[in-house]
């Protein structure tokens, strides 16, 4: 049996090409899609996953309030901010992580009293300020820039990246 020489034919040798460099468009199209749809799911698993942690301890302050209703007001939740993200280029991942590093940090004031809170804001703005945190072989640094004690604690902090 004879196979007939159709890859002498210019016509047969461009398809050939053609479908050769269609299924490597094709691959690539296929491998970016699938890197954007992996880096939105990931971003979002990490949001959730902090959204999780932040109500899990609001959750454990509240009811560790309602133990000590005499005590007048309590702090339920820690929100923070970094001013300047787009001057470090940092993306929403590493925003999220630097933001989940620092509330760790900070974990111990949720349940305290708001009094005794801003009786000691100096400690809480040294506290942040003196810490590094290191995050895939860079160190960054918060100068605190607003500061609001509250039953929502609102910490407004700039960034810097150590050299």
């Amino acid at each position: 049996m004879h196979i007939p020489p159709f890859f002498k034919r210019k016509s047969w040798q461009y398809f050939f090409v053609g479908t050769v460099l269609g299924g490597i468009i094709a691959y690539l199209i296929f491998i970016f899609m699938y890197g954007v749809m992996y880096e939105e799911l990931l971003e979002e698993n990490t949001s959730l996953k902090s959204e999780l942690t932040d109500v899990q301890k609001q959750n454990k302050a509240l009811l560790d309030r309602n133990e000590d209703l005499e005590k007048p007001s309590f702090i339920e939740e820690i929100d923070i901010q970094i001013t300047n993200p787009k001057e470090l280029k940092l993306d929403k991942l590493l925003n999220h992580q630097l933001v989940d590093l620092m509330k760790e940090e900070l974990d111990s004031i949720l349940g305290k009293p708001i009094q005794h809170i801003s009786e000691s804001d100096d400690l809480l703005i040294a506290t942040i300020e003196n810490k590094t945190y290191t995050i895939h072989d860079f160190t960054y640094t918060f100068e605190v820039k607003k500061l609001i004690v509250a039953r929502r604690l609102k910490i407004q902090v700039k960034a810097e990246l150590e050299k």
